[in-house]
């Protein structure tokens, strides 16, 4: 009786092994998919990949599935927000400096040439 309770638990614990690695094999794609990934796809079937070479490249698809963030793209750094007050601001101050520009450099285009000795 004992023989067929330990084989039993034996086929239980190969079941939830089997399983639980399948599982932990997913969890970078899960990642992909919650930060909405642009290739996604490819960490899923690269966490596939990953169970033939025993998940040795597990680690390396974490991290680029936690690389991306759909608020600030790719890496750690935050984009600075454009402000559009500023931004005209900008604009309408090289429009005047291209105007003055245009205003010195035509009395030079207009002037004849002078001969020379």
């Amino acid at each position: 009786m004992l023989d067929y309770f330990a084989l039993g638990v034996l086929i239980f614990a190969a079941v939830v092994l089997f399983y639980g690695v399948i599982a932990i094999h997913d969890i970078p794609y899960e990642i992909a998919v919650h930060r909405n990934h642009p290739q996604q796809d490819a960490i899923h079937v690269a966490g596939w990949i990953s169970l033939f070479t025993l998940h040795a490249i597990w680690p390396f698809l974490w991290i680029w599935a936690t690389l991306y963030r759909e608020d600030r793209g790719w890496g750690f750094a935050t984009t600075p927000k454009v402000d559009q007050t500023r931004l005209q601001q900008l604009e309408q101050q090289v429009a005047e400096l291209t105007a003055r520009l245009d205003a010195l450099e035509r009395p030079a285009a207009e002037a004849p040439f002078e001969a020379r000795d």
